[in-house]
């Protein structure tokens, strides 16, 4: 059972398929709800903008789940009349759900284009996406909608679709997928993960990915060009020690992300270098750091005090956001090993003051009782081949409760040392952190 962990690992298989789109002038447009989280993902694979198409299945009265039609934002409408037909709706029946859908569409509508115009679709190629696609109609009335609204091309693209409504969908130009199987049972049974996904969500992701693609707009200019940029180590007191640490911040407007790692020399540590160094060229600060001293980390006991390691971060957090000119405020963590315990107990003390958490082969279980307090956007990455700490990981992002994703690397060990796999974890931290930490003051991450 489950193709995919998740929808964001649908979203990231379905963006690989799609990736000979990317450098065209594409859209993506979700279908409220659960196909957002997949949509953000293709969205990121091909760098391009993120909207939604708010569609509503018109479910037969005592079969709700049974779609005998759809409707869609501009008044697009489609009945299935072998469904009408075997179920024998009656007209005023029919009306009824039309009726209440209808009213349940337009409050969507007005809530996910409150401050957001929609983006116009006029001689441009709209990718509608989908978590998956059973009967098809939602999809065409989706497919039928970007048409209307001038889209030079449409594909539909789902993770998962049934063989039957592949063989009906006339709608679409082209359709993507990665599975299509002979008999679609539900959707569900194929990700281990399909929690379901409320409208506060899709703000949430749907003002994340605004603000990512903004940043990415403005990656021309050249990290480290502004003259208020920052390049120096530092010394931060913490509890009557000094850490030291390397602050790195391409300008004021900049989000920082600052490394957390048991073992004490984490600024010197070449992994952590390099994941900074991409960071970086995306426009974000750094401050690698050590919380532990030479003479406290021959003390094996410090490496997994995990209290002590999230005081300590939580001291240079403070020291960070008070450096006038080098930090707006918008703060990440990224741990590694134990670090991860500690930057998630730390983000739990401090609330929303922390933007976003990625933990790489982490120790996220070590953070306790405090996992249920996170708030930040959590990101776990783990290696396909880290097995312990992959079950680990695994039952720590069941007991978080705020926006969560596990990543697997796969072919990965505990430490990435594998050709490639690095790389691919400092990737997916970059589109994280650029995704919850906006270049720019004026966007904010929901």
């Amino acid at each position: 059972m489950g193709n995919f962990e998740d929808r964001a690992d649908a979203g990231r298989q379905l963006g690989s398929r799609l990736a000979y789109l990317r450098g065209q002038d594409v859209v993506v447009l979700g279908l409220p709800r659960g196909g957002v989280p997949v949509a953000v993902e293709v969205a990121a694979a091909l760098n391009a903008p993120l909207d939604v198409i708010v569609v509503r299945k018109l479910g037969v009265p005592f079969q709700p789940e049974l779609a005998m039609g759809a409707i869609g934002e501009d008044g697009t409408c489609e009945f299935d009349q072998r469904v009408l037909s075997i179920t024998r709706v009656e007209d005023a029946d029919l009306r009824a759900v039309q009726h209440e859908e209808q009213a349940v569409l337009n409050d969507r509508v007005a809530r996910f284009r409150a401050h957001r115009p929609r983006i116009d679709l006029r001689g441009r190629t709209a990718v509608v996406v989908d978590d998956g696609i059973a009967t098809g109609s939602t999809a065409r009335v989706a497919c039928s909608v970007a048409r209307n609204s001038g889209a030079g091309k449409v594909i539909l693209a789902a993770p998962v679709v049934s063989a039957d409504a592949l063989a009906t969908l006339t709608e679409p130009d082209e359709v993507v997928y990665v599975s299509a199987p002979r008999k679609l049972q539900a959707i569900g049974y194929h990700y281990r993960d399909f929690s379901q996904v409320d409208d506060d969500e899709v703000v949430r992701l749907l003002d994340a990915a605004a603000n990512r693609h903004l940043a990415w707009a403005n990656a021309a200019d050249p990290p480290g060009s502004d003259e208020s940029s920052v390049d120096e180590d530092v010394r931060i007191p913490a509890q009557g020690v000094w850490l030291q640490g390397h602050l790195q911040v391409p300008g004021p407007d900049a989000g920082v992300v600052v490394f957390a790692h048991g073992s004490g020399s984490s600024r010197h540590s070449p992994r952590n270098q390099f994941v900074a160094s991409i960071l970086g060229k995306a426009g974000l600060g750094t401050l690698l750091l050590d919380l532990l001293s030479p003479g406290e980390e021959l003390n094996r006991a410090n490496v997994f005090d995990i209290e002590l390691l999230a005081r300590r971060l939580g001291a240079a957090t403070d020291w960070l956001a008070n450096q006038r000119g080098t930090t707006s405020g918008r703060i990440g963590y990224f741990g590694a090993s134990t670090g991860a315990g500690a930057a998630l107990w730390a983000a739990a003390e401090r609330g929303n003051q922390i933007r976003a958490v990625v933990s790489r082969g982490g120790r996220p279980d070590l953070a306790g009782a405090k996992l249920a307090l996170v708030r930040a956007p959590t990101l776990l990455i783990v290696g396909g081949e880290d097995h312990k700490v992959l079950e680990l990981n695994r039952q720590a992002k069941a007991l978080l409760t705020c926006t969560r994703q596990l990543d697997i690397v796969d072919g990965a060990t505990h430490l990435f040392e594998e050709s490639g796999t690095l790389e691919k974890a400092a990737v997916l931290a970059r589109d994280w952190f650029v995704l919850y930490l906006p270049v720019h003051q004026g966007a904010e991450a929901g």
